[in-house]
């Protein structure tokens, strides 16, 4: 759904580029951050609909940062889709346990990622 607000957390810079370049060509407002504490600054102030959420991040991981967004009032209705390249039996299943809605592999899909997103938008 175009206009959409995404967060993309990912310590990896090209990853976050390619993301995001493929978000915003789709429409979608996005913003960026390479870690759980600059994900926490950005959420306040902008206010995502949706989070891509790295689960291997620099100092707090993915998936605590999620436990804690899932546990918050104020945050708990964000959609979290785990975007990891952890795809190991049982990883998909670590990310719904600590709150995530969904679970993409990387490398990311460059030919399915957009209509993955706008799935997820539409709930």
């Amino acid at each position: 759904m175009a206009g959409e607000s995404i967060l993309i957390v990912d310590d990896n810079p090209i990853n976050l580029k390619l993301a995001k370049v493929m978000l915003v060509k789709e429409g979608y407002v996005v913003e960026t951050a390479p870690d759980a504490e600059e994900a926490l600054k950005n959420i306040g102030s902008f206010k995502p609909r949706l989070i891509l959420m790295d689960i291997q991040l620099p100092g707090m991981d993915g998936l605590e940062l999620t436990r804690r967004l899932k546990s918050s009032p104020e945050t708990q209705n964000i959609i979290i889709l785990a975007l990891t390249a952890y795809a190991m039996k049982g990883d998909d299943e670590k990310a719904r346990a600590a709150g995530c809605d969904g679970y993409i592999t990387k490398p990311i899909d460059t030919q399915t990622f957009p209509a993955v997103i706008a799935g997820f938008l539409k709930v």
